[in-house]
Order: structure tokens, then C-alpha cells, then sequence
């Protein structure tokens, strides 16, 4: 096996890819995902990107989902893209429902070579898939998102807060130099209060969220692992948090509890979606030049 190859899809050129710098190949296979295929590797029946036909190649009892090609999947057409990468999800989901939780690969992994040569990789990363596979059985991924659409309002602030009651006093007494001063000192207090407001509240559903989850990964901005449903921000609303969780399968009422106490909360709306196949928490897998780290998509 020459190497795995991973690009990202973006329009007609892919992502930090110049075209001609697309790799070429005369036969490859596209993996969708790893599974424990011990038992019945035969079992999954179902067409992929493109609609190509899939297969499970298996070796030692573990399993690449994969179709044959020979070329990268490239297109202007971003409904075509669309199409390919929502296939990608069902052909990944489905697996996962037949084997186990999988551990996935991004839209367009493929592995240079032909069956014998997605063996022969399987053999050398062997140990990392088979840990990969005991580590993350019957867990999966969920994404949160918790979005404030209706802030309390500066008087409401200003009420419940005496220092910033004060000032506001100091402001209607004072002449206009010093208004218009104090009054840039309660915006900023305003502005710091709303700040703490909303570390407060992704602190606080962090650690709620690490007592019953695996892992919580604290996201900057919405996770790319979602091939078919990303979670979307409201135009009207500031996002307060968002996270990823790998979590047991059995835990999936605790974390629902947990966000419906936070969905209660007057102004906030929480986004939960899941369960997805844990790209965000799939191993690394190097150990040959040219091969790139398996990432979530």
C-alpha cells in the first residue's frame, strides 16, 4: 500500500489544494470506514458514492468498508458534492449499524492499490484499529450547541446587579461631561457582565457534561465531522457554547437531561445532535510516508 490519500472536497478545487496538485492514481479504493468484521463480514449490503458498489475486505477480523475507483471525487457542482457526501454518511451509518461503532474516514480517503494492498495496510496498522475498535465500542459522537436568542435586557442587568443600580443613579444626576463618561463605564460593564455570563453558563454545562460523557471537547466554532447535518447558527441568536461529546449509548438520556435543564433557561435555545460516528475521537494512523492523519471531515 502506497500511501492513503485524503482531500477535502470544496467546489471545483479542493480545499488548500491547488488542482494540478491533486494527486493521480490507476487503481485506488475509497474507505468509508473500519469495523470489527470478525463475524457475518458479508452482511452489509448497500451502494456508495456515486452509487458504486461496496464491499467489506477483511483481514484478521478487521474490516475496510471500501469501493474500487481509480480518481479522486471532484466537481463544480456543489449539489453533486452534496450528494457524494451525504452517500458517504449513509453508506458510514450503516455500517455502523451492522457492525458496531465504526471508526470513520473523511469524504475522499483513498488507499493507492488494489484488495490485497487495503490488507496489507490493514495488517500494519492492525493493533492501532483493533485498540480503536475495543476503545470506542458502542460509543458515538454528539455535537451541542447552546445559542442565546433572547439576552436579558441592560435594564433587567442593571436591576439585578446594585453596583451597576448605582451607576446608572450616578448617571442621571450627573451633568453631561460626566454622564457621557459613566455611561461608556456601564456599557463596558454591561458588555463584561454579558461575557461572564455566558462562561458561566459553558463552565457550568462543560462539567455537567464531563461527569456523564467520555470526553467533552470544547469547539470554537461548529464541528466539520457532520457530513449531513451540521448544526447552524441563528442569524438572530449568539452562540454560548458549543461541544462535542463521545459518549456510551446508554448515556444518552443523562446528556438529554442535562440540556433540557439548560433549555429551560429563559433566552436559550440548545441544539443536540446524534448519535454520529466519533470522528472527532478516531486515532491517528501513520507509520508510512505520504500518509496523512485521519481526522474528522
Amino acid at each position: 500500500m502506497d500511501e492513503i490519500e485524503r482531500v477535502e472536497q470544496e467546489g471545483d478545487v479542493t480545499e488548500g489544494v491547488e488542482a494540478a496538485d491533486v494527486p493521480e492514481f490507476e487503481e485506488g479504493r475509497y474507505l468509508y470506514c473500519i469495523v470489527d468484521a470478525e463475524e457475518n463480514p458479508d452482511a452489509l449490503e448497500t451502494t456508495g458514492v456515486d452509487g458504486e458498489p461496496v464491499s467489506v475486505i477483511t483481514a484478521d477480523g478487521i474490516g475496510a468498508v471500501v469501493h474500487a475507483c481509480d480518481s479522486l471525487y471532484d466537481s463544480a457542482d456543489l449539489a453533486q458534492v452534496r450528494r457524494w457526501l451525504v452517500r458517504h454518511q449513509t453508506v458510514v451509518d450503516e455500517a455502523g449499524r451492522i457492525f458496531g461503532t465504526p471508526i470513520p474516514f473523511q469524504f475522499d480517503t483513498i488507499l493507492r492499490g488494489d484488495d490485497e494492498g487495503v490488507r496489507e495496510w490493514l495488517r500494519s496498522e492492525r493493533e492501532t484499529l483493533a485498540h480503536a475498535l475495543e476503545a470506542l465500542a458502542d460509543h458515538w459522537e454528539y455535537r451541542v450547541e447552546v445559542v442565546e436568542i433572547d439576552p436579558p435586557e441592560d435594564e433587567t442587568l442593571i436591576e439585578d446587579h446594585d453596583d451597576l443600580r448605582d451607576l446608572a443613579d450616578r448617571i442621571e444626576a450627573a451633568d453631561e461631561g460626566t454622564a457621557h463618561l459613566l455611561e461608556k463605564r456601564l456599557d463596558q460593564q454591561l458588555t463584561d457582565l454579558r461575557a461572564a455570563r455566558r462562561e458561566s453558563i459553558a463552565a457550568d454545562l462543560e462539567a455537567q457534561l464531563t461527569d456523564v460523557t467520555r470526553e467533552v471537547h470544547a469547539l470554537e466554532r461548529s464541528p466539520t465531522a457532520s457530513l449531513s447535518d451540521e448544526i447552524e447558527t441563528d442569524e438572530d441568536g449568539e452562540t454560548v457554547c458549543r461541544f462535542t461529546l463521545l459518549a456510551h449509548e446508554d448515556d444518552e438520556d443523562a446528556i438529554g437531561s442535562i440540556l433540557d435543564d439548560v433549555a429551560s433557561t429563559d433566552g436559550l435555545e440548545v441544539r443536540f445532535t446524534g448519535p454520529w460516528p466519533p470522528y472527532t475521537f478516531a486515532p491517528e494512523l501513520g507509520g508510512e510516508p505520504g500518509t496523512e492523519s485521519m481526522e474528522d471531515p
